[in-house]
């Protein structure tokens, strides 16, 4: 398309736009429980290993891609992959950039939501006094509809409701005069959070656990950088670092490449790009693991924070942390700040991520079907809060726990392949044309170093030709050996379920189909209007 496009009004908002996608839920609440699960040190190994051969070559592929897309008049992966591949089934392929945000913006939304309530039970005091089994009812009767024993049964709407308003009253306004003041608003205020909550867990006093036990911060922190080097031979802990580093930067999931859409031709991709992940790794390590895993091990000690990890994915972010806040010295002040800066956070955390999950679809309706961004926004917040009642409702029944599965996890790695195919071995020299990967005319390495302010260093042309598309062919090979199949069979799954899980994979295959529709009617339009397509 020819019309001008919208663009970033800085370079620290476009950074910091592009960190809050990549800063989200995950840094503060999976990559503790994932790190915790997998033996601390033990997992870091794997984890840095896959964050320089696997996520920062995705980082660079999804800027490039965006920009390459973006400056063809295409603010969604649909349209970037036809771009980068001139047949018909590109287009299709490139749906899943749009389905998988969606999916992801409607479940991450009410988990979201959780962190909005329960910074408002901080502030009210609802979770002070409580020890871990009431602590866990509390959590329990919020998350099952049924269970009225604490919660009423329209109070995960409403936060629910908020969540949804808040998140398109930002979408809605733009990109400038939104999602980047938006971003530089909540960055700060999340990083300040997080800061000071870090230097007061760090200064506990070592306690009895256990029955004897002395624990502290520091033993959380040592349990976070001693690696177990026998454990290292396990695949498991491998396969659950390079996952944990999708969800940390976000990528494979098609909104980093809409907001790189957005980028001029002269804007640099390297440096940004690299600042970008590096504030990811700043929130999730030095942040992330000096927070919640030295916190919860000072009161419970490794043995207790490795059980309460195992009990459930949010059990470490909602359970013990509140459990944290009300043995701190101080009183009912210290806990309820302490409670409002570690929930306050995640909801910062929460929605720089989320209305970056908007952005491919609103864009997709905006420069296909003419929409107005408020129109967009308002067409895709109307689908969020439809489907996500059925979170809300059937929760219990393993709704939410299909599509973080099948979108949020797998699918990731499989968006993540193809359009590492397309990036460097279509636009640039394929695999066994090794002597052209080196050349000077190779399309994929010049597209990065457009308008560079730093030169990405050389050996990453072996690592995105060969180790990236490898590292991935691996991940999804096993995942789907030993993971999908069985998850698709619904191997060791409550057979109560089964009805809930396949109507949720029913619902999911609806959307999916929706947006092929919808896609094959974009570019019958385009035709119909003459465009290059």
């Amino acid at each position: 398309m020819t019309q001008e496009r919208a663009r970033w009004g800085s370079r620290v908002g476009l950074i910091l736009a592009m960190a809050g996608n990549a800063v989200g839920l995950g840094n503060f609440l999976r990559f503790p429980v994932q790190a915790t699960q997998n033996g601390g040190g033990t997992f870091m190994i794997p984890y840095f290993i896959a964050f320089l051969l696997l996520g920062i070559p995705l980082m660079w592929i999804e800027w490039g891609v965006g920009r390459h897309g973006g400056l063809r008049g295409h603010g969604s992966v649909p349209g970037m992959f036809q771009t980068l591949w001139k047949h018909p089934v590109a287009k299709y392929m490139g749906v899943a950039g749009l389905f998988m945000p969606m999916v992801v913006l409607i479940y991450y939304c009410y988990i979201e939501s959780w962190t909005l309530a329960w910074t408002w039970f901080s502030i009210t005091g609802a979770t002070r006094g409580l020890d871990e089994p009431t602590m866990r009812a509390f959590l329990h009767s919020y998350q099952d509809l049924g269970n009225h024993s604490v919660h009423g049964f329209w109070t995960p709407f409403i936060f629910y409701f908020i969540t949804i308003t808040v998140n398109f009253a930002v979408v809605m306004k733009g990109l400038s005069g939104g999602i980047e003041k938006l971003a530089k608003i909540g960055m700060p205020i999340l990083f300040f959070f997080a800061a000071v909550l870090v230097v007061r867990v760090l200064t506990l006093h070592p306690q009895t656990v256990n029955g004897g036990e002395i624990s502290g911060p520091l033993n959380g922190l040592n349990f976070m950088y001693t690696p177990d080097w026998a454990k290292l031979a396990d695949a498991k802990v491998w396969l659950a670092a390079a996952g944990q580093i999708f969800f940390t930067l976000s990528v494979g999931m098609g909104s980093l490449q809409a907001y790189a859409s957005y980028l001029r031709k002269d804007d640099d991709l390297t440096l940004s790009g690299i600042a970008t992940a590096a504030t990811n790794e700043t929130a999730e390590v030095v942040l992330g693991g000096s927070l919640a895993i030295p916190a919860v091990v000072a009161f419970f000690g490794v043995t207790g924070a490795v059980a309460i990890a195992k009990g459930g994915a949010y059990d470490l972010g909602f359970v013990a942390m509140p459990l944290v806040f009300n043995k701190l010295p101080g009183g009912t002040i210290i806990t309820a700040a302490a409670g409002i800066m570690w929930f306050g956070l995640l909801f910062f955390a929460g929605i720089t991520s989320s209305v970056s999950m908007a952005t491919p679809t609103t864009s997709f309706l905006e420069e296909n079907f003419g929409f107005t961004r408020k129109k967009a926004g308002f067409t895709v917040a109307s689908v969020a809060v439809a489907l996500g009642l059925l979170h809300i409702l059937f929760y219990t029944g393993g709704f939410l726990s299909e599509w973080d599965y099948w979108a949020g996890t797998f699918g990731l790695v499989v968006l993540a392949m193809m359009e590492t195919v397309l990036f460097v071995w279509v636009l640039g020299p394929s695999p066994w044309q090794w002597r052209k990967v080196w050349s000077a005319d190779n399309k994929m390495w010049n597209e990065l170093h457009d308008g560079a302010a730093w030169r990405i260093p050389g050996f990453y042309r072996f690592v995105m030709t060969y180790i990236t598309p490898l590292f991935l062919l691996t991940l999804m090979t096993w995942w789907t050996y030993k993971e999908a199949y069985p998850t698709l069979m619904m191997d060791g799954i409550d057979p109560a379920e089964h009805a809930t899980r396949w109507w949720s994979r029913g619902v999911m295959l609806v959307l999916l189909a929706g947006l092929m529709l919808l896609t094959r009617i974009a570019w019958s339009r385009r035709r119909a209007r003459g465009e290059d397509l």
